[in-house]
């Protein structure tokens, strides 16, 4: 099928990939040149595991333009739009971009029937704000161009950064907001081969043992806008629980891990997303539940639920500096050290990284901010130049001297780090990820969240 992907960030250009993998026409296209000529060149501009094995496969399959007339539009079968919509100051999401892929389409559509699939991250009711746009602008076109045939639908993504490439090929489910029967099976005969898994699985992301059949839900759009908020409040919401549990902890003398696998035993409740430390950061949980909570205001609704998973997650940053400070005291002019930059390992996003608000706290209180991250030092540097931070790509280097050290991020590279050549310090844990045991043994002084 010719497909043409409409955004080359982590959902596009993994969507792009999986759908050129399993036998389609993929075009990329993306207003950004550089990325584009990055493309064509074989360089990735994300970091994602096995995304460069899969990619190397198939990118001499694919095509790659800033242009939407070079796209061919009008012999194109499937548009996937996966765009960005950051947040806006007041909660809501940024649709600027959308708005100019809706400019563009409908000014590059042909009179053959053209399924738009929308992946980006939209507020409830965008899909049928994006459908009436792009109609508007083909009506104001001085050609008169009026037959062209298309129908907008919500295909909402589901993958994790960090495992982003497995989440595409091995989905939990495959969500097709619309009621056009048409543009049903369309979208089924696109992702039939993930539906079925009949694909040749890739030899470096095995098929789980036991996938036979990924299911299909079919909705009305609003709904699945609205399940794909719904589902990312819920997952941000269980964390912020364990997290506050972890307070609580403290208080009585419990143990909030013995506490995260005793509440994950539960068939009811489950293991994933019970653990404790220092919150949630990245380009979904922050952005999506501010946006629910600023979709509901619209309709004289409070979201309590969804405000206070918010609120106890972006408090715990503020909670990892007040606790170092306690050990320590004054913080002017002391050496730390942060082990891990992005949000989450795996990937080298920064967006909405607990590390940035807590280097600015550190900062702020006048502490010697060293960081080390295997990954995302150079988007740091591109985007966070002036932050005050030094960035350390050799971790023996940044462990040279430190009076502190903060774990921010769960990198197993940290796991093989040879703390008996690292001098004596205050180690605080925001993850539970190191061996404390050990650590204390060595004579270090460290803090666990939630114990």
């Amino acid at each position: 099928m010719r497909v043409v992907v409409i955004g080359t960030g982590y959902v596009g250009l993994t969507t792009a990939t999986v759908l050129s993998y399993i036998g389609n026409s993929v075009t990329c296209l993306d207003i950004n040149a550089e990325k584009i000529t990055q493309l064509q060149q074989g360089i990735l501009p994300i970091h994602e595991p096995h995304l460069d094995e899969v990619f190397e496969q198939v990118r001499h399959t694919m095509r790659f333009t800033t242009d939407y007339a070079e796209a061919d539009l009008p012999n194109t079968e499937v548009i996937i739009i996966a765009v960005g919509t950051p947040s806006l100051p007041d909660g809501n999401a940024d649709l600027v971009y959308l708005s100019q892929a809706a400019e563009s389409l409908a000014q590059n559509l042909g009179e053959a029937f053209t399924l738009i699939v929308n992946k980006s991250t939209v507020p409830i009711g965008t899909g049928i704000w994006l459908e009436g746009r792009i109609q508007d602008h083909i009506k104001a076109l001085e050609d008169g161009a009026t037959k062209r045939d298309f129908n907008v639908i919500s295909s909402p993504e589901f993958l994790s950064q960090g495992s982003a490439l497995r989440d595409s090929f091995y989905p939990n489910r495959i969500i097709i907001g619309t009621q056009h029967a048409p543009s049903i099976e369309r979208f089924s005969q696109l992702f039939e081969p993930i539906h079925k898994q009949n694909f040749e699985a890739p030899t470096c992301l095995p098929r789980p043992e036991g996938l036979r059949k990924v299911p299909i839900f079919v909705c009305d759009m609003i709904s699945a806008e609205t399940i794909k908020y719904a589902a990312n409040a819920f997952l941000a919401t269980k964390i912020s629980f364990i997290n506050e549990m972890g307070y609580l902890a403290k208080k009585v003398g419990a143990d909030v891990d013995a506490i995260s696998k005793g509440l994950g035993l539960d068939p009811r409740i489950g293991s994933r997303f019970l653990n404790a430390g220092i919150g949630w950061g990245g380009a979904c949980f922050g952005k999506d539940t501010a946006a629910l909570v600023a979709t509901a205001r619209k309709y004289d609704l409070g979201m309590s639920i969804v405000q206070a998973a918010r609120d106890v997650n972006y408090g715990l940053r503020q909670w990892i500096v007040d606790a170092l400070q306690e050990k320590l005291g004054d913080l002017n002019g002391r050496r730390v050290t942060l082990l891990g930059f992005s949000f989450k390992p795996n990937t080298d996003d920064l967006r909405d990284a607990p590390s940035i608000d807590i280097s600015k706290e550190l900062i702020k209180r006048g502490a010697i901010v060293t960081a080390h991250d295997p990954v995302a030092l150079k988007n740091a540097r591109l985007y966070y130049p002036d932050l005050g931070v030094i960035y350390e790509d050799d971790l023996n280097k940044a462990l040279e001297s430190p009076e502190a050290v903060l774990l921010l991020t769960e990198w197993q590279d940290y796991l093989h780090v040879d703390w008996q050549n690292v001098p004596q310090c205050v180690i605080i844990d925001g993850r539970n990820h190191l061996d404390h045991v050990r650590l204390r043994d060595l004579g270090f002084e460290t803090i666990r969240f939630g114990s």
